[in-house]
């Protein structure tokens, strides 16, 4: 170690000497040419910071629009406390991509793919009477929405168009509703200097499937409102998504409240936005779930000029 240091201290010494020794030889001449060429290497220092400001603000308002003309991957880790007498966690893992396709010079058609991968505590009774709790872990059913909105608009930003409910759930059981269904959907928002506010809403029905399973009939509203800090933070007020299900004559809502902080984050080229929630579910069925928290990462790829 000691040896290491001392040849450290002496490269030190050595490279102020040969630099001294070249700026004498060099003269004032170029010691003022080295003066002039510092700030230059601060303004092009400025500048990047600048714009790299500049891509995180765009990239941060682009990714609280749902039907922007982005190409966004989320990915969403849920996690429901609480359920049944023993208090299990069910767990929810969403992949949804959203990718935009243009439609001539006057509308785009957004897609989104809505993945989720369900871990779903269930309790198999035994022979003494007790309950042995486990759980199933699989695919849910899929989601796929297509939002038609127009290139070029004013103050409000919307989207229309249908989703769909694919039972693909597997095990079948446990993982799916075992119905298809259709139905319109729809959102809408303005992104004034605050921040962004808008909601998107949507109902299914079902239109087939088997007939050993129930009707869907399915409500879904999600209003959001978000916040922007310096620095591309932002605090968000929002729900995980209101439901009703109109086939059952009581306990038919689930109406989560909550919110949490959010920042877009550049790791070399690669934009991503990083959230955090909590919701309490105010409204709820019995041995549902009565909180949830989700962690939710985004990996953003803005349209190129």
């Amino acid at each position: 170690m000691m040896v290491q240091r001392l040849l450290s201290i002496a490269t030190v010494g050595i490279w102020i000497a040969c630099s001294a020794a070249q700026s004498w030889a060099q003269g004032p001449a170029d010691v003022s040419v080295a003066t002039q060429a510092q700030p230059s290497a601060q303004a092009q220092q400025t500048a990047a910071a600048v714009s790299d400001a500049a891509a995180l603000e765009k990239a941060r308002k682009a990714s609280q629009n749902p039907i922007a003309s982005m190409i966004s991957v989320p990915f969403q880790e849920n996690w429901n406390f609480d359920i049944g007498d023993s208090n299990r966690v069910q767990n929810v893992f969403v992949i949804q991509p959203v990718i935009p396709v243009s439609l001539g010079s006057k509308w785009n058609v957004i897609t989104r793919w809505v993945t989720p991968i369900i871990y779903q505590p269930y309790a198999v009774p035994l022979e003494d009477g007790s309950l042995h709790q486990t759980g199933a872990y699989g695919l849910g059913d899929m989601q796929p929405q297509f939002y038609f909105s127009p290139k070029k608009h004013s103050v409000v930003t919307w989207g229309a168009g249908p989703i769909f409910l694919v039972p693909m759930g597997t095990p079948y059981r446990y993982m799916s509703q075992g119905k298809f269904a259709i139905g319109p959907t729809f959102v809408a928002l303005a992104q004034p200097k605050f921040g962004t506010i808008g909601v998107l809403v949507n109902n299914m029905w079902s239109v087939a499937g088997h007939q050993d399973r129930p009707d869907v009939n399915q409500f879904y509203l999600q209003p959001f409102l978000n916040y922007n800090l310096k620095k591309a933070w932002y605090l968000s007020l929002q729900t995980s998504g209101i439901t009703a299900n109109w086939e059952k004559s009581k306990d038919r809502w689930v109406v989560p409240i909550g919110g949490g902080p959010g920042r877009v984050w550049k790791f070399g080229h690669q934009a991503v936005n990083v959230q955090t929630f909590f919701f309490g579910n105010v409204v709820h069925p019995p041995k549902a779930s009565p909180w949830e928290f989700r962690m939710a990462f985004t990996l953003l790829f803005p349209k190129p000029r």
